[in-house]
This record gives C-alpha cells, sequence and structure tokens, in this order.
C-alpha cells in the first residue's frame, strides 16, 4: 500500500453540560464544549473475510490514543457502510491495565464503566447511521489510551472499520464488556478498529481541531505497531508541548492506507495491486463523510496524490485539480487548508510502480504545489524525507524498509517540520 493521511472538520458550538440519563455526564455548572480527540476514517468490509462475514455473538475489545483530555467523553460508532442494522447488546470503556503491560488485552478493573445510548445500555445502529453514546462523567488525560469494548450480539453482516490500525485489537466469544482479563479475547489481528470512529472529550474550552487527511503516511504504515508512532500522534505531542490547555487543540486522524484523490478502492492498480473496499472511496468523496461531520475542526492537513501515481499513472493535471478541489471546499467552509507535497518511493514494489515517468509527474505535482497561493500553507513533506543524494527516493534513515513508507524516525521528521504557526488556531 501506499501513502496518505486525513483531516476533520466542523466547529461545534458552546454547550451546556446538563444531567443525562442515569450513568451519564452530571450537571456541570460552567459552559462547556465538546473537542475532537480521537477519530478514523472507516470504509466497507471487504469481498472476504472477516470484515464481510462479520460478529455474531462477539465482543470487540479497541484500543484508542487519544489527543486531548477532558473531564468527560462521548463515543461515536458508525454502520455508515453496513448492509442492514446492527444491534449493540453493552458497551464500555475503560482504561488499560499498565500492571500487565505484557497483554495489551487486559483494562483496569476500577476503571470499566458503561456507556448508554439515550439512556439505554443497548441500542440499535440503523443501516448507513452513527450511534451517539451519552455522555459520561470519564476524566481522559492529554496523550492517553482508551480501552472500548463492544458486545454484537446478533449477526452484523459486513463491517464498517478501519482496516490499517498499526495497533493490536481484540475479538472473543459472547459478551466480555466488563471482563477486566484479555483471555476471552481469543482473536487478535493487528488491525482493525470495528464500528469505532471517533471520542470526543468536553472541555471548558477548546481551540478547535487539526484534521489530516492523507493515505497510508498518515495512517502509520511502516511505523512501530502499538507505539503511537503515526506522525499525526507526533504532531500531537508538539502541539500538548507548545500550548498549554486550553489552547491545546485535538489532532484527528482521517488516513486511509491505499486512497487516492480520483479513483475508488477496488479499482485495481499497476504492479498487480488489486484493490479493496478498505482503500475507500476517493478522497473527493470523503470530505462530507470523513471530515465535514467531525467535531471542532479549523484546519486540515491534505497529504494525498502518491497512490494516484503509483496506483493509477495519473497524470498531474488530474492530481493537481483533485488537490485544488479539495481546497476550495474546506476554504468556502472557512477551514485552514494545509497541503503537502508527495514523498518519494523509488525502489517501492514491483516492476512498474515506480517509472522515470511516474516521477516527473510527482516532480510536477510538487513544483505546481510548491508555486501555488492558493492554500494556506504548504508542507514540504517531499524535502523533509528525500535523500538528498538522490531525491527519488526516501533518505535510508527514514525508510521503514519498503522504500515508500516513514519509520519512526521518519514520522517524528515529519511531525516536526509542521510549523505551528500555520495551524490557523
Amino acid at each position: 500500500m501506499a501513502a496518505a493521511a486525513a483531516l476533520l472538520v466542523t466547529g461545534t458550538p458552546a454547550v451546556v453540560a446538563s444531567a443525562g440519563p442515569s450513568g451519564t455526564a452530571a450537571a456541570r455548572p460552567d459552559r462547556s464544549e465538546w473537542a475532537g480527540s480521537w477519530a478514523t476514517a472507516v470504509t466497507r468490509g471487504n469481498s472476504v473475510g472477516l470484515t464481510n462475514t462479520g460478529l455474531n455473538d462477539q465482543s470487540v475489545r479497541m484500543i484508542v490514543h487519544v489527543s486531548v483530555g477532558g473531564p468527560a467523553l462521548r463515543v461515536r460508532l458508525s454502520n455508515l457502510y453496513g448492509e442492514q442494522a446492527v444491534a449493540v447488546g453493552r458497551a464500555t470503556v475503560a482504561r488499560p491495565n499498565t500492571a500487565t503491560a505484557d497483554d495489551l488485552s487486559d483494562i483496569d478493573p476500577a476503571s470499566v464503566r458503561p456507556l448508554t445510548f439515550t439512556g439505554n445500555a443497548s441500542a440499535t445502529m440503523n443501516r448507513g447511521a452513527e450511534l451517539l453514546s451519552d455522555p459520561l462523567t470519564f476524566p481522559v488525560a492529554d496523550d492517553s489510551d482508551l480501552v472500548v469494548t463492544v458486545h454484537f450480539p446478533t449477526p452484523t453482516g459486513p463491517t464498517t472499520f478501519h482496516g490499517q490500525s498499526q495497533q493490536a485489537n481484540f475479538i472473543g466469544a459472547g459478551d466480555l464488556t466488563g471482563a477486566a482479563e484479555g483471555t476471552g479475547f481469543t482473536t487478535r489481528p493487528t488491525c482493525c478498529w470495528f464500528f469505532l470512529s471517533g471520542i470526543d472529550v468536553q472541555r471548558k474550552a477548546t481551540p478547535g481541531a487539526v484534521v489530516v487527511l492523507s493515505d497510508s503516511i498518515g495512517d502509520g504504515n511502516g511505523s512501530t505497531v502499538n507505539a503511537n508512532r503515526r506522525w499525526p500522534d507526533l504532531l500531537s505531542d508538539r502541539l500538548l508541548a507548545d500550548r498549554p490547555d486550553p489552547r491545546t487543540p485535538g489532532v484527528l486522524n482521517l488516513s486511509l492506507a491505499g486512497n487516492r484523490l480520483n479513483h475508488e478502492g477496488t479499482e485495481p492498480g499497476d504492479g498487480n495491486y488489486p484493490g479493496y473496499y478498505q482503500l475507500g472511496p476517493n478522497a473527493a468523496a470523503r470530505l462530507n463523510e470523513d471530515v465535514f461531520p467531525q467535531t471542532g475542526v479549523r484546519t486540515v492537513v491534505t497529504h494525498l496524490g502518491i497512490n494516484d501515481i503509483w496506483m493509477s499513472n495519473d497524470p498531474p493535471e488530474a492530481i493537481i485539480a483533485t488537490l485544488r478541489q479539495i481546497n476550495q471546499q474546506l476554504q468556502q467552509r472557512g477551514l485552514t487548508s494545509l497541503v503537502a507535497t508527495l514523498t518519494p518511493y523509488e525502489g517501492h514494489g514491483a516492476p512498474g510502480v515506480w517509472t522515470p515517468q511516474k516521477e516527473a509527474t510527482r516532480q510536477a505535482v510538487n513544483t505546481y504545489l510548491r508555486g501555488s497561493r492558493e492554500f494556506d500553507g504548504l508542507l514540504d513533506f517531499d524535502r523533509v524525507l528525500r535523500d538528498p543524494a538522490r531525491p527519488s527516493q526516501l533518505l535510508p534513515a527514514y525508510d521503514s524498509g519498503d522504500h515508500i513508507h516513514p519509520n519512526d524516525a521518519g514520522n517524528q521528521a515529519l511531525a516536526n517540520a509542521v510549523p505551528l504557526r500555520l495551524l490557523g488556531l
């Protein structure tokens, strides 16, 4: 797969927290706002395998790394790409059990709290719909892990999921939502958040959120699994260090590995790449689903186009046109729109994946982006990652080994290269 990253979207007016149904957030006399703290892009289940057959009387335990914290949270589930209504039996949120760090599926039993949905422990996600939990008083620390466990009591059909989590998640039989030990979770894929799409936190004030709209480069392919070394995570670390609460924005990573600007995920590519649903729809179509509905977004970073080159051999004009269109739509909604140059990939894949002609396309796109004044800012990721001695290749110190995705050091270099003053917050 190749690279990308995604950014997220709409501002939310200040709200007055109120006492919800039993078990939800207690009343707060002061004004507060919801802030996006974690989100992921979701797609349709693939044509074969677990994401197609779905879940049946099974629990899924999923670990997420939030950016900013607060005294209360709400969780968003999504059946956007499902083929039927999906029953949620029970759901909980907890903190990891750090005393058993060797088993990431264990949770701190004292921290387990049930999620409710309009006051009920169970709920139904209609086909194509989202499900938002009630606000829950649950202190969330900045830059911390949360564990969400959901029981699906009846067959779900094809799932709505995110396929490249770079995080181990867990599946087990029956209702395991309250189980502190993870021994019942016998299926342990190093992938996949199922039906989970976002977590918001409540804060006294928030400057909004930064959304990353990208491909596998933003999704963290090539970074260390279970270490949260994706460059958007590392950018969040910089923001937390630079801008103390409440001036710290959330960072929402809407990257989708293999995503393209102008093609559907199922379209095959060069090098015998077959295409999958999990690569998602074309990026322009993702704006309404992945970017604009997000909580409190102020700035979007778009880093897309390399997959259109190596997979689809698109000309530079087609790539530039869609990047300009995305920029126009972001700016029309009052969002700060940043764009990143396309990074090198010579040596990646089978013969024909990289060619001198495709390299010329990449250079033409980057030349345009560097000279354009349409965007609110440019992140020159190409200059950060390229080998000065051979600019069509990644710098060896930043190469994860597949010659297209940066390793942990490369991800850190990308995060360090973002001028915080450009974020419009």
